[in-house]
């Protein structure tokens, strides 16, 4: 109403990256939640910014009366204002701000809410950082549109979401959405506390029969983890594919089969391309959320997805020529995702940029490969790289994390993974890592991995 414009900070960033944020986006006031008033306030007084601390939460609502004797203007063009500008971890440089508008922010909710069945009874449990798409939109202003309940978790211990699951205590959850490394990590917790049958009988019950869906997304979702998760709780975790530019774009079905992998078919009112990455641009796959054209012979061929739609963002934060750049012409908005179509469903084959692998003459998705590699029984996570090679080009690279006590060579790795994979596909490096480096989204950024061991 006052016409501001909110930028979500993320509260465990250093104080080099919120200042970077916080001036990027040309920010003229900060608010803080009561434990980072101090974080904050020396960031305002550095930045000559006014700093708002907002109370603890017992004393809100308590004043009815604030400035009602304002004269009332009807805001007429609210739906092209600007609402919210998220800041996208990028490959490429520092963080580029993606500005939503008012409408662009309420077509990614109306889509979801009547996508996903969201209803007033619904309650859900928070765990996610709230300065992404995913936290932001699909787990809060869903939720709170429909008139929801949304518990927060602040910080995600596997535990404590176990606890929460399971309690019978009042609000008892119905929806859970996550990334891949929380559904790992809530594995984990699982395979070490749950060892009784009766206690595993229980789990699976109660996650049966109190939840009506659970979501994963913000990363590919490996298959091992999948298949564990249905067999624990019963459920086929939904896979949905989105962007902070974008919101969700393509999702598997609410009701109706989920292909393992795939991330399903346009949602409501989001068009999709897929388009060769040569000069000609040709076009290979065109979709909507009724029906999808392929162009004969073309099945299967990979190629960067487009989508346009009432949820694309308006512009990237004061970078007019990145803009340009990331649209076609006729207003389609370039993802830099290599997709295929197949077997009815759409399939992320990664980031055209750090994902797609060329090595002596083929192209590999690293994803594919990370999701053979997560099915050998030692290793617990891994990312998949192309280190420079001269002869090669690149090298596919496995940065793989083992299970405790568990060792594991190169010639090892290939002698399993031949078994298993397309000869030219198999790594040719391998680097073990105590802990995968992984932000709160559960992302990897391979461009660092490979500074990092290929300097």
């Amino acid at each position: 109403m006052s016409g501001g414009t909110a930028v979500p900070l993320c509260r465990k960033h250093p104080l080099s990256d919120l200042e970077y944020v916080i001036s990027d986006s040309q920010s003229s006031l900060l608010v803080a939640g009561h434990p980072y008033a101090e974080t904050l306030e020396s960031l305002a007084q550095k930045l000559g910014l006014p700093c708002l601390t907002l109370p603890p939460t017992s004393d809100l609502g308590t004043s009815d009366e604030a400035d009602t004797q304002e004269k009332e203007t009807a805001i007429t063009d609210w739906a092209d204002r600007p609402a919210m500008i998220i800041y996208t971890s990028g490959t490429t440089g520092r963080p580029k701000g993606v500005l939503h508008t008012h409408s662009s922010i309420q077509a990614m909710v109306q889509c979801l809410v009547s996508e996903w069945a969201w209803s007033k009874d619904d309650i859900i449990l928070h765990t996610l950082p709230l300065h992404h798409v995913h936290g932001i939109v699909n787990k809060l202003l869903c939720p709170l549109w429909v008139g929801a309940t949304c518990v927060m978790v602040p910080d995600f211990q596997p535990q404590k979401v176990w606890e929460m699951l399971l309690s019978s205590k009042a609000p008892v959850a119905n929806v859970f959405m996550a990334v891949p490394t929380i559904y790992s990590k809530l594995i984990q917790y699982y395979d070490q506390h749950f060892t009784q049958p009766h206690v595993k009988d229980f789990v699976k019950a109660v996650c049966k029969e109190r939840i009506r869906v659970m979501v994963s997304g913000s990363a590919a979702l490996p298959l091992p983890t999948l298949q564990r998760w249905e067999e624990i709780t019963g459920h086929t975790l939904l896979e949905r594919y989105g962007m902070t530019e974008i919101g969700m774009a393509l999702s598997n079905p609410l009701k109706g089969p989920r292909i393992p992998g795939a991330v399903g078919l346009p949602l409501p009112s989001v068009e999709v391309r897929i388009v060769m990455n040569n000069t000609t641009n040709t076009t290979i796959v065109e979709g909507n959320h009724r029906e999808t054209q392929v162009r004969p012979g073309l099945e299967g061929k990979e190629g960067e997805l487009l989508v346009r739609g009432p949820s694309v963002f308006k512009e990237y934060w004061n970078k007019p020529q990145e803009t340009k750049e990331s649209f076609t012409d006729d207003g389609w908005f370039k993802t830099g995702d290599t997709v295929i179509y197949k077997d009815g469903a759409y399939w992320i084959m990664g980031r055209t940029s750090v994902d797609i692998i060329k090595s002596g003459g083929y192209k590999i998705s690293a994803l594919e490969v990370e999701r053979h590699l997560l099915a050998h029984p030692d290793i617990i996570d891994v990312a998949v790289i192309g280190a420079p090679d001269a002869i090669w080009g690149q090298k596919v690279t496995a940065v793989v994390q083992l299970k405790k006590g568990q060792s594991m060579s190169l010639p090892e790795l290939k002698t399993w993974a031949r078994e298993h994979m397309a000869s030219y596909t198999i790594p040719t490096g391998l680097v073990l890592v105590e802990e995968m480096p992984r932000n709160q989204m559960g992302k990897v950024n391979k461009k660092d991995l490979v500074r990092l061991f290929f300097p």
